[in-house]
């Protein structure tokens, strides 16, 4: 993973988890202990999904930065879809308050976008891998205009 790829995970993970916590604890506040398990399933549905999402896309760009867009917007669906799944896979359960789990799930999720996107703007990238044009311990031939100074 390089420097930049984790800097920018950190820094959504640090956006996202003190909004997620918010979202809990007003959750257990008001749907009461269904509240707290809802907002937990929440705030780890996306951690998961989000995290992982992540992770694949920096493992696909690595040596492809080309595909840097395109991987992103397939890995975005599928967190998602994914997420969709889940959602109706536990949507009549009782195991916890739905209500507050996908107020969570909302609050948390955008705000681990918003980080992304907010460290990407403000990290400082190279645009290209900088490679030396010679070799090391060779000195690099001059550069001619092709022009003659004899006129």
């Amino acid at each position: 993973m390089e420097h930049n790829d984790a800097r920018i995970l950190r820094g959504a993970a640090m956006i996202a988890a003190p909004v997620g916590v918010v979202a809990t604890v007003v959750s257990a506040i008001v749907a009461g202990e269904k509240g707290l398990v809802g907002g937990l399933v929440a705030l780890a549905v996306v951690t998961v999904f989000f995290g992982l999402g992540s992770w694949v896309l920096m493992r696909i760009t690595q040596d492809k930065p080309q595909v840097a867009m395109a991987a992103g917007m397939l890995v975005y669906t599928v967190q998602i879809l994914l997420i969709g799944v889940f959602i109706v896979v536990f949507r009549d359960t009782t195991l916890f308050s739905g209500k507050a789990f996908a107020l969570t799930l909302l609050f948390t999720a955008l705000s681990w976008v918003g980080g992304q996107v907010r460290h990407s703007l403000t990290s400082r990238m190279l645009y290209v891998n900088p490679e030396p044009s010679a070799p090391a311990g060779e000195k690099a031939a001059p550069v001619t205009t092709g022009t003659s100074d004899a006129t």
